[in-house]
């Protein structure tokens, strides 16, 4: 079972997500609420994929992606960002993401990308 570190600063998206997640046989092991959050529990918790808001307030999610990379090159995060975001998810995409999933989530697509990434 593979583990995920769930990063949005709405508590609503990460619930929305975990629910995905879960009903799909993974495992939860952490939330974060911005980017610094997220490289803490990255750190601490080691989780096979990531899933990374980019808009959050104290540290991006691109910010976030480049210091997660830093510590761990093989890190496998996955962008999640609203519609029209599309130069920041490029932007992420050169900071090291793996791919990205478009707000409102669509359960489906998740799968789909959380499968890719992890080569499942």
């Amino acid at each position: 079972m593979a583990s995920v570190l769930i990063v949005d600063d709405a508590a609503f998206m990460r619930m929305m997500l975990k629910d995905i997640l879960v009903k799909n046989g993974y495992e939860v092991v952490g939330e974060a609420v911005n980017g610094a959050d997220a490289v803490e529990k990255y750190r601490e918790l080691q989780p096979d994929i990531v899933t990374m808001d980019i808009t959050m307030p104290e540290m991006d999610g691109i910010t976030a992606v480049k210091n997660i990379r830093a510590m761990d090159p093989a890190a496998n995060i996955i962008m999640c960002s609203a519609m029209g975001q599309q130069p920041m998810v490029l932007e992420a995409i050169q900071a090291g993401a793996k791919d990205f999933v478009v707000k409102p989530f669509q359960a489906d697509r998740v799968m789909e990308s959380i499968k890719r990434v992890l080569g499942s």
